[in-house]
């Protein structure tokens, strides 16, 4: 794919260069292409909306791609627009990284070409379809979005735009989850017919009280299509914690494993018939703001008897995931990626490592070879809804603490009051279908 942002081709370059002078000439080899350099002309321009934590962790997996030009950032916070813009200057020695506080502004920039979104979970979505809207291919970081028909709806979105997108649940471009996978897929442990996952304690916010706005802040753009509140730290910085920002850890961090549950079980364009849950720990609201489980089980089943189990409990470094089967089982530890079986001989057949799940740089390389070749991605829009509806299910059957049945083609439960919880009206204007 050629950015419209380098518009001359190697030829054009060379004419209009004679002409302006009688010099020698010396033409650079990346100008070229040469010497495995990539030309500006096929270099992607890329765009950054969001730049918090998890942008900046992963900027340098962008940057180090030849093929990438990261020309723009975008954030209601100015702090965070300084120091990326300054970050991606360092790396290309120059300072043309433009700088917006809208990130429609950004979109409408004609000589970009995609944009990566690790925005807060509140955004994703959102922004994704304005993304697609306006043209611009999109990495977008997980959770695709926060309620299962906005995910439908950047599906559709995504489908009539022909937008090349792709989820950032990475670790389907991780090499030990590919090698659980193949142990699965090869027989090893007979048939499957239950997956554990689990994710770390949720947290608590304490109560606080309104202040004004930081310096810097553009508070109403930082909601975008949540309903209005005052600016209360607590609620901001534990943004994960509250139902209209976040949904908690389990439906956060959940669907990176549903998402390997789907892929593993060969589900990707489905979804499991039953949710349920128990022992569920909510905050004590006498002595917590913040609404989002702390603790619990979580389960689903599909429609050929499967069972997945989520579990939030223990520690950060606990996660794992494991596929049990007949036969035996295999587990991905996700802090270490070390895979353990049952029976241990099935590791023998594992040949090296490869990058973490920390690295994004493979599950990066996926969705620019896909820009170019317009085919869809590992973590299409259609597989990352599948995931998040998943554990956006589970969240539903915990808040009305009742097992619910879910239709998988018409995506509607069997009770009406789960239903009603489908979806959130955005505040004006951030409505984009």
């Amino acid at each position: 794919m050629r950015s419209p942002q380098f518009p001359l081709n190697r030829r054009r370059f060379l004419r209009s260069a004679l002409t302006a002078t009688a010099a020698p000439l010396v033409v650079p080899g990346a100008v070229l292409g040469l010497n495995g350099a990539t030309a500006p002309n096929s270099r992607i321009a890329l765009g950054g909306i969001g730049l918090g934590n998890r942008a900046m962790f992963t900027l340098p997996n962008f940057l180090a791609m030849p093929d990438v030009q990261y020309v723009a950032v975008s954030d209601a916070r100015e702090d965070r627009r300084k120091v990326s813009s300054e970050a991606v200057n360092a790396h290309y020695g120059n300072h043309d990284c433009r700088v917006y506080h809208d990130f429609r502004e950004l979109l409408a920039q004609k000589d970009l070409d995609a944009v990566y979104i690790a925005t807060g979970n509140r955004w994703h979505a959102m922004a994704s379809m304005f993304a697609a809207r306006a043209g611009k291919d999109v990495y977008c970081e997980k959770p695709i979005s926060l309620t299962i028909r906005e995910g439908r709806q950047l599906v559709d979105m995504c489908r009539r735009c022909g937008t090349i997108y792709q989820a950032g649940t990475q670790r389907r471009s991780t090499e030990s989850y590919q090698f659980a996978r193949r142990l699965v897929l090869q027989g090893k442990i007979g048939k499957v017919h239950t997956v554990e996952m689990q994710v770390w304690t949720g947290g608590t916010v304490p109560h606080q009280k309104a202040t004004a706005v930081p310096a810097g802040w553009d508070y109403d753009q930082w909601l975008g299509p949540v309903q209005w509140r005052p600016f209360v730290p607590g609620r901001v910085n534990g943004w994960p914690y509250f139902w209209d920002t976040g949904e908690g850890m389990h439906t956060d961090m959940g669907t990176h494993y549903t998402d390997q549950m789907q892929w593993v079980l060969g589900t990707d364009n489905t979804a499991p018939v039953e949710f349920e849950t128990s022992d569920m720990v909510w905050p004590d609201p006498k002595q917590w703001m913040s609404e989002t489980a702390i603790s619990g089980t979580f389960k689903c089943r599909y429609a050929n008897g499967v069972q997945g189990i989520l579990y939030q409990r223990k520690g950060f470094t606990d996660r794992y995931i494991r596929y049990i089967g007949d036969a035996g089982w295999v587990q991905v530890d996700d802090e270490t990626d070390v895979v353990t079986a049952e029976p241990k001989s099935i590791l023998q057949t594992r040949e090296g490592g490869g990058l973490s799940w920390a690295n994004a740089s493979s599950h990066i390389r996926n969705l620019l070879d896909c820009i170019r070749s317009r085919r869809p991605t590992l973590c299409n829009p259609e597989v990352g809804h599948r995931a998040q509806s998943i554990v956006q299910s589970m969240t539903i059957s915990a808040r009305l603490n009742r097992k619910l049945k879910w239709d998988p083609v018409k995506e509607v439960f069997d009770c009406e009051e789960a239903n009603r919880m489908l979806y959130r009206e955005p505040r004006a204007p951030w409505r984009v279908v």
